[in-house]
């Protein structure tokens, strides 16, 4: 089995020597068992946290490089009006504390993506959107705390603490 340590940024100048297709539900983890593209049985051993988008790299113990591929799921897609209609629909949605992929279609079609949920698509639909039943690859928004649009954060090891006083004569540690 072929052990998949590290987490790479991803480049398209980077040579793969396989493929691992996954559903989203199997990318938020980082230990798994699961077999790539080219039928090699692999081991994920990463860190807890970021989730694997599509593109991402993984390096293995042996130095081999697997590119993440995010696979066809079943998904409600809701298309709707770009501006306030796309607006509202992303703020209802993601107040349900739902993943949601956004996006436009070559034609300039916005939709907002998320998996099937019957009282979701029936908001969508009290908002306006258009639904469409169907698969497609998930992978949706990273969050508001994510680095540049990725799933990582890291810390620097060292605090800020600053005492400082005021004019009324007590003071306050940050």
């Amino acid at each position: 089995m072929l052990e998949l340590i590290k987490r790479m940024d991803s480049s398209p100048e980077v040579g793969a020597t396989d493929t691992l297709t996954l559903p989203y539900e199997l990318r938020i983890r980082g230990r798994l068992k699961a077999v790539t593209d080219n039928g090699q049985d692999v081991g994920l051993f990463l860190d807890r946290g970021p989730v694997l988008r599509h593109g991402d790299l993984l390096q293995a113990r042996t130095g081999e490089v697997i590119r993440v591929c995010a696979a066809a799921e079943p998904v409600t897609t809701a298309y709707i009006s770009n501006g306030l209609p796309l607006a509202r629909l992303c703020y209802h949605l993601g107040n349900r504390h739902v993943s949601l992929a956004i996006g436009a279609d070559d034609d300039g079609r916005h939709w907002v993506r998320f998996p099937p949920d019957h009282v979701l698509e029936e908001l969508a639909e009290l908002l306006g959107a258009s639904l469409s039943h169907h698969e497609a690859p998930f992978d949706p928004e990273s969050g508001a705390y994510a680095h540049a649009g990725r799933e990582h954060a890291h810390s620097h090891g060292h605090s800020h603490d600053h005492g400082h006083s005021h004019s009324d004569g007590h003071s306050h540690a940050h």
